[in-house]
């Protein structure tokens, strides 16, 4: 197994956590390279569903090292939480764990700006999860950033708390009457944070590459999916980092020729949360899907919006990440649908169009293309070869292939491990 990227195709909640743990056993060392406890990563084995927030899906193996790089926004009461019900169910954490020194800390602060910000936009919210990822982002390219570093000692602490804090709670009183944060209270919180994750904390840009050095395999994964990308997204309904596979230099401190493979996973249908251009959702939201799909975000629970395959959308995907191999997931929560469509073109104010366009207001007057294909009535979660799905399930797949120009590698057909077509994957 080479060192691979796995990406997001769509916008997010594509099944990224199943397929980074089914690699994982492959893998010695699993990164993390961006986002922060705003997404979630849902594993199902054994009958036990294991959701992980920030520590990646490779910590469910034992042995595997997991490292979470500069380019993750770290909320450390978020991650202690996450560390201390991981070892109440039995999984070790301990040496298996390392964070960037140089990795943003989340404040109460930010949580708090996040939910003004959201409440100033009115009809127009992006609908974040107020987890405060967004302004703890800002304040990194603003170059007031407070970082794990930052919380080993007081006295530099100390410095950047009495910078930041006038100008944030001055913004708070303003927008939401938010009592003021006090130095000497978040001083002591974070002190006692930056002690407790002190074990974990080192230079990980140094350590992957010394691990790259070694011919240990990597498996590098995101959160949310492509077109939630800051610059390549659905702007500006998007996050606040680079999901796309670009973001794994930039959070990880490896170059881009030390990268060997990239996998693009996607929904056998599409989902996304919160507001934003959705060209091939169902005019009820898909409620349909939803509940055959279980399709609630693992974070918050917010109910997902359902639609049509956009195959437009993950050709974009494809170009943008460079990958030339697929994982399909979900594809058994389209057992028992008599027709399903493909959006294979677009239209706007009534014209052609080839690809997804620039401006907000040209992407939400978006009007899909569709190809119809037959469903199929067959149970298909048990199935263990390609060659045993049935005829109409192959012929989607095939469709798929061509319409993105990538081979399909993987096809998962539930929640569990076990689930899995497994189909000469480059490992």
């Amino acid at each position: 197994m080479p060192n691979i990227v796995v990406v997001g195709a769509q916008w997010g909640d594509e099944g990224k956590g199943k397929i980074i743990d089914l690699l994982s056993e492959q893998a010695e060392v699993v990164v993390r390279f961006q986002g922060g406890n705003n997404a979630g990563h849902t594993v199902v084995f054994g009958g036990n569903k294991h959701i992980l927030h920030l520590i990646p899906c490779g910590i469910l193996h034992p042995g595997k090292l997991c490292v979470i790089g500069n380019g993750v926004v770290i909320d450390p009461e978020a991650l202690l939480k996450e560390i201390g019900e991981l070892e109440a169910s039995g999984i070790q954490v301990g040496d298996n764990l390392k964070l960037s020194l140089l990795a943003p800390v989340t404040f109460p602060y930010h949580r708090a700006l996040d939910k003004a910000d959201e409440s100033k936009r009115g009809e127009g919210k992006i609908d974040t999860t107020h987890r405060g990822i967004g302004p703890t982002y800002a304040d990194k390219y603003g170059r007031i950033g407070i970082r794990l570093v930052d919380l080993l000692d007081e006295t530099r602490l100390r410095k950047r708390l009495e910078q930041n804090l006038p100008d944030k709670n001055r913004l708070l009183e303003k927008n939401i009457e938010q009592p003021p944060f006090k130095v000497e209270e978040l001083l002591v919180q974070y002190l006692d944070f930056g002690r407790r994750l002190a074990p974990y904390l080192t230079d990980t840009a140094v350590l992957i590459n010394r691990l790259i050095d070694e011919k240990r395999k990597i498996l590098f994964e995101g959160a949310q999916g492509t077109f939630l990308d800051i610059d390549f997204g659905t702007y500006p309904f998007v996050t606040t980092s680079h999901p796309v596979a670009g973001g794994v230099s930039i959070g990880t401190g490896v170059g881009p020729t030390r990268i060997d493979d990239i996998l693009g996973i996607v929904k056998a249908y599409t989902t996304r949360v919160g507001a934003g251009p959705f060209p091939t959702e169902w005019a009820d939201g898909g409620e349909t899907l939803r509940q055959r799909g279980k399709e609630f975000g693992a974070t918050t629970g917010r109910p997902r919006r359902c639609g049509w395959f956009d195959a437009v959308g993950v050709r974009r995907a494809r170009m943008i990440n460079g990958f030339d191999q697929m994982a399909i997931t979900k594809l058994d929560v389209l057992s028992g649908l008599d027709t399903l469509k493909i959006a294979v073109g677009y239209k706007i104010n009534g014209q052609a169009g080839q690809d997804y366009p620039a401006a907000l207001e040209d992407l939400e007057k978006l009007e899909p293309v569709y190809e119809e294909l037959p469903g199929w009535e067959e149970d298909i979660s048990h199935i263990k070869k390609y060659e045993a799905l049935p005829a109409n399930a192959k012929k989607y797949l095939a469709r798929i292939q061509e319409l993105v120009g990538a081979k399909i590698s993987i096809v998962s057909l539930g929640e569990d491990r076990t689930q899995t077509i497994l189909q000469g994957l480059f490992f």
